[in-house]
């Protein structure tokens, strides 16, 4: 089974970004900074989500991400799934914070249950194939709308078309340039989608 061991955001503020993941989020190793001027526009292809367990932990982790400087791009909300709310970072990343529970069990914590790395892809079932090629074992599969890889690191992985991944962040899909993100795992290849994966291991630079 191949895993992702962090994440890796190419950020143009190096300082501002660590200022901002170490105020909202606080994440640990698991995600990662380095600066970089690639240019980019609009969408950049993917999400990360951080799952809680209750409505008042989403609360806690949005309201701590505008106070550190973030963009709400979906307030938060409750919908049949559960609660959720979407943000963007100051560097561009855009974050979903989401738990499937209804109801609050007590006050908020501030914990994180899981990181997703959601990438949005031209085909699901090329790029599922890729990633089966180089060793990951779907979890869940439902067509050529969604897949979900099993891990045993710290980042989740999943596929979902890009028009609907950046319809549930709440933006247009359109967007060209760098993608800003480096996949760190256990091998190094560029997906069809132009993620790059790096096999070499990168020090902590922030967050």
């Amino acid at each position: 089974m191949t895993s992702i061991d962090a994440i890796i955001l190419e950020v143009a503020d190096l300082a501002a970004a660590e200022r901002f993941y170490a105020k909202a989020f606080g994440l640990g190793p698991q995600l990662r900074l380095r600066e970089s001027q690639e240019p980019t526009t609009g969408f950049r292809g993917f999400t990360l989500s951080l799952v809680v367990s209750q409505p008042a932990d989403v609360k806690a982790l949005v309201g701590a991400a505008v106070d550190a400087g973030a963009t709400v791009l979906k307030p938060v909300s409750k919908s049949i799934w559960g609660w959720g709310g979407v943000v963007q970072a100051p560097d561009g990343t855009i974050w979903k914070i989401a738990t499937s529970a209804k109801k609050d069990t007590g006050p908020a914590t501030g914990q994180i249950d899981d990181v997703v790395l959601l990438l949005g892809v031209t085909d699901v079932a090329a790029t599922k194939q890729c990633y089966l090629d180089q060793g990951f074992t779907v979890e869940k599969s439902f067509g050529r709308m969604y897949v979900q890889f099993a891990s045993s690191g710290p980042v989740k992985l999943g596929l979902y078309r890009r028009k609907a991944l950046a319809k549930d962040a709440g933006v247009s899909p359109e967007g060209s340039g760098s993608h800003r993100i480096v996949v760190s795992g256990a091998t190094s290849f560029t997906d069809p989608d132009g993620f790059a994966w790096s096999g070499q291991p990168v020090g902590q630079l922030g967050a």
